[in-house]
């Protein structure tokens, strides 16, 4: 049995351009470790006292206060907690950074921001009431309203160019900047820019991230060889090593026969919600 439990909820469809999926995370070792992959931003609530860190892939070590937002990640990190832990967080959408971040997401790339310089102090009133919450659900439920919240009158424009690269992003395991220029009607110019603005890094590097946590989930789940996922837009089986090592920080043999705990909960789980969710979140 695992040390770790992790469980999901898929936000309902009023919210759901914002948070791609809410998450309780528990466990009673006294200390936690483990590597997470490089994903969406987060906004995490620890709701006990223990004190965590992250380590990021510059060097940088920061410490989490009770409520913070972790940026978009673009490769795989560190992080350290004193046990037990109890964590709440949802998945920041670029849609949901561009709506309630109000910043450009690129400076919080591998970083992590206090929730409370970031979104309020309200944020702390709901840290209160995910205490208080009896299960997974109820928690989810205050999320929705306290995402309503924050959103207020969110620009459709975001919302709009977020569906279209997330779009082609799923469409194609090496996505061309050209389609995606052409289905937003914008520049080149203009696509990094909104790209880095919400989701934190250019098309190119998003491409790259979703293609290796992409076949990273497929081979763990045996859905792909080692063999085939070469051929999933890798030029040849280093390339392939290298991608999925920087994004998971695990090698593919490592993923498909010995994931650290937490990968093979968060596998297990996302791509069990295949179906509920869009397949940019179930499959990466």
């Amino acid at each position: 049995m695992s040390d770790i439990g992790l469980d999901y909820r898929v936000p309902g469809p009023d919210v759901a351009d914002y948070a791609t999926l809410f998450y309780f995370f528990n466990t009673d070792l006294a200390v936690f470790e483990d590597t997470e992959r490089a994903d969406h931003a987060q906004v995490r609530f620890r709701l006990d006292d223990g004190a965590a860190e992250y380590h990021f892939p510059d060097g940088t070590v920061q410490q989490a206060p009770p409520v913070h937002v972790l940026g978009p990640t673009s490769a795989a990190f560190k992080v350290r907690a004193e046990g037990p832990v109890r964590l709440f967080g949802w998945g920041v959408t670029a849609g949901g950074w561009g709506a309630m971040m109000g910043g450009d997401a690129s400076n919080a790339l591998n970083r992590m921001l206090d929730g409370v310089a970031v979104l309020g102090q309200r944020i702390m009133a709901a840290r209160a009431q995910f205490q208080a919450a009896r299960d997974i659900d109820e928690m989810a439920a205050i999320a929705t309203c306290l995402i309503r919240d924050l959103v207020g009158d969110a620009c459709d424009d975001v919302v709009q160019f977020a569906r279209q690269v997330d779009s082609w992003l799923e469409d194609s395991n090496s996505p061309e900047i050209d389609d995606l220029i052409t289905a937003t009607g914008l520049s080149r110019r203009q696509v990094e820019r909104k790209c880095n603005a919400i989701y934190g890094a250019p098309p190119k590097l998003l491409a790259r991230k979703f293609r290796a946590l992409r076949a990273a989930v497929a081979m763990r789940g045996r859905d792909l060889s080692f063999d085939d996922a070469v051929g999933h837009g890798f030029y040849d089986q280093s390339h392939l090593i290298r991608e999925v090592k920087q994004f998971t920080g695990l090698t593919p043999k490592q993923i498909r026969d010995q994931p650290t705990a937490l990968a093979a909960i968060t596998v297990a789980q996302r791509t069990a919600l295949n179906g509920q969710v869009k397949t940019l979140i179930s499959e990466t």
